[in-house]
């Protein structure tokens, strides 16, 4: 059974330093991590190492966007465990606007094996986001959808041998897998670029979503420059109590907004 969740942010992205950056990928609003950002996923490596053995952890879910596998690898191969890929823990994208097309979506764990070779693709997403993006409120609910199914996904798949993982991701989404956690939406939280989230299950808990407890939140003391760039909810656009929406890609208006919502065989959570 799962008894430890860590979660990570990704590093300090380039597009931050630079407008003169291109996607690695080819896949638009994918940044890659600047020399900066590098750096703080070593530091972050370096962390999770200096841990007792038996409290690291032995299984990492990365988002599919690039900054986040660069963030995962260096923890990758100083414990020497794979990656899995889910788009569970995609970016936050607020609703599209309507007639602009959609917003995109990163390939297969596969495809990106190209360029991140440690990443294990044995592992199927679990939860796809909605290319038409989520206002807040949504988000927790992805959030809340994709824990409920994640932890006994895992025991399922894995019996007991993880105990403890590290999901990397970014800083709406952390936050609300976060207040999902401890079961409270409210939860004030600002989370930095490389910053460690603790999680742990309680001690009377049944590994339930709301089950657990903060043992740290968005932790940036082992970094050498500390936490950067922290990122709350308070930061959003907000008109007449909504989500400001952002246009979607271009040429992307009659794509199929498939696959979406929770993947697992008869589970149905679509928003």
């Amino acid at each position: 059974m799962i008894e430890t969740i860590y979660i990570a942010r990704h590093g300090f992205r380039l597009n931050w330093v630079t407008s003169e950056w291109k996607s690695v990928t080819g896949l638009p609003r994918d940044p890659p991590l600047a020399a900066f950002g590098l750096t703080q996923a070593q530091e972050l490596a370096e962390h999770f190492l200096s841990l007792p053995e038996d409290q690291r952890p032995t299984l990492i879910l990365s988002s599919p966007y690039y900054r986040c596998l660069q963030t995962s690898t260096p923890t990758s191969k100083a414990l020497q465990v794979p990656i899995f890929v889910e788009h569970g823990l995609s970016e936050w994208y607020s609703p599209v606007v309507p007639g602009t097309g959609l917003h995109p979506r990163p390939a297969s764990a596969t495809a990106l094996q190209t360029y991140f070779p440690d990443i294990d693709d044995s592992w199927s997403s679990i939860w796809y986001p909605s290319r038409k993006g989520e206002d807040v409120e949504q988000c927790h609910h992805r959030c809340h959808s994709f824990l409920s199914a994640l932890i006994p996904e895992v025991e399922r798949r894995y019996g007991g041998k993880h105990k403890r993982i590290l999901l990397v991701s970014h800083a709406a989404t952390i936050i609300a897998l976060a207040r999902e956690l401890l079961g409270d939406r409210t939860l004030p939280l600002r989370v930095g670029c490389c910053t460690v989230s603790e999680i742990t299950l309680k001690a009377d808990g049944n590994a339930a979503v709301g089950a657990w407890e903060a043992r740290r939140l968005a932790d940036g003391s082992f970094l050498k420059e500390g936490a950067q760039r922290d990122w709350g909810f308070e930061d959003i656009q907000i008109a007449n109590g909504k989500v400001v929406e952002d246009p979607g890609q271009p040429g992307t208006q009659n794509d199929l907004d498939e696959p979406f919502g929770l993947q697992l065989p008869g589970a149905s959570s679509r928003m």
